[in-house]
């Protein structure tokens, strides 16, 4: 049975990654910090310590034929620090390149993050062929994590694969999407009604779902890959489609943008408004079409899925 060395099983991704994997045809062994009982879904656990440049991968890489790295240090609004982010989304990801090749990993699958691309263009979706422009401290990092797989996979035998993906929401989620939830759940006015965007998004049935088939096909190997659930929406529009799945009014404030950014700068808010009410797609026509992928789960079933979880287990998680 084919081995997979899973980074970040415990974490938001990994962990519903696992349980995907339970119920297909691997033996999936999750990379934790230290010894603790196997997750969800997981037969076989490695002790690996943190993910730096220096760590040892040998014992948890023995017998593996395929990498997912999933874990990374989060993107935390106004996180300016490079360091941190070096580290482990860098320099760390490099070093389990490096000891995948020499352990005989035959498909090493990278999840990297569209901010590589930079914060959205204004005339049409990034596509995985655009130029990187990463802006801010943390998609440096992930932009230089695929570099340094990809001098990897240059110089050795081992294949790569990159996705990148957009806001990825599901049960567990946090940040912007998490407080958004909370807002319409109280029922208060929101002044986004006058915001016209267009984001894509991706929930994590459909991000497992590809990196699930990244994992075999064959035309998988050496290539960058969109994913994002097909469809686009407006914040206001993400807004309506929560309160119809918690069966509450949407309560939109056509406040003029112009004063919302004035605001948001006064609060010390702008990057989070930027990226609460700024645009960002993603073309996933490529994998689609190359992969013939088509995401599983829609938007309107992902979105009351992540509602139901909010609902019953998630309004006490943190933000």
């Amino acid at each position: 049975m084919t081995r997979v060395l899973l980074t970040g099983a415990t974490g938001f991704v990994g962990s519903n990654l696992g349980s995907l994997l339970a119920h297909s045809p691997y033996i999936v062994r999750a990379a934790l910090r230290g010894p603790r009982p196997a997750p969800e879904g997981i037969t076989e656990v490695a002790a690996v310590g943190d993910i730096t440049a220096q760590t040892d991968w040998t014992a948890a890489l023995e017998g593996v034929d395929t990498v997912i790295h999933a874990a990374a240090r989060a993107h935390r609004i106004n996180d300016t620090a490079e360091e941190p982010y070096l580290e482990v989304n860098a320099r760390g990801t490099g070093c389990l390149a490096r000891a995948a090749a020499r352990a005989g990993v035959r498909r090493f699958i990278y999840l990297s993050s569209i901010k590589v691309n930079g914060e959205g263009l204004p005339d049409r979706p990034y596509r995985a062929g655009d130029p990187p422009r990463p802006g801010d401290a943390y998609a440096s990092s992930k932009q230089l994590g695929e570099q340094y797989l990809q001098e990897v996979v240059a110089a050795t035998a081992m294949q790569g694969v990159v996705v990148r993906a957009p806001l990825v929401y599901g049960p567990g989620v946090k940040g912007n999407f998490l407080r958004l939830l909370r807002w319409v759940q109280t029922g208060r006015p929101l002044p986004l009604g006058g915001i016209h965007n267009v984001r894509s998004l991706v929930n994590v049935w459909n991000l497992c779902d590809l990196l699930r088939l990244l994992m075999e096909h064959p035309l998988a190997a050496g290539r960058t890959w969109m994913v994002s659930d097909g469809e686009d929406l407006s914040t206001p529009e993400l807004v309506r489609r929560m309160a119809r799945a918690m069966g509450r009014p949407a309560r939109l404030l056509a406040v003029p943008r112009p004063l919302l950014t004035v605001v948001a700068r006064l609060t010390g808010a702008s990057a989070e408004f930027a990226r609460l009410c700024g645009s960002l797609t993603v073309d996933i026509s490529a994998t689609r079409g190359e992969l013939g992928w088509t995401p599983p789960v829609a938007l309107s079933a992902g979105m009351a899925r992540t509602v139901d979880w909010y609902l019953t287990q998630g309004q006490a998680r943190g933000s």
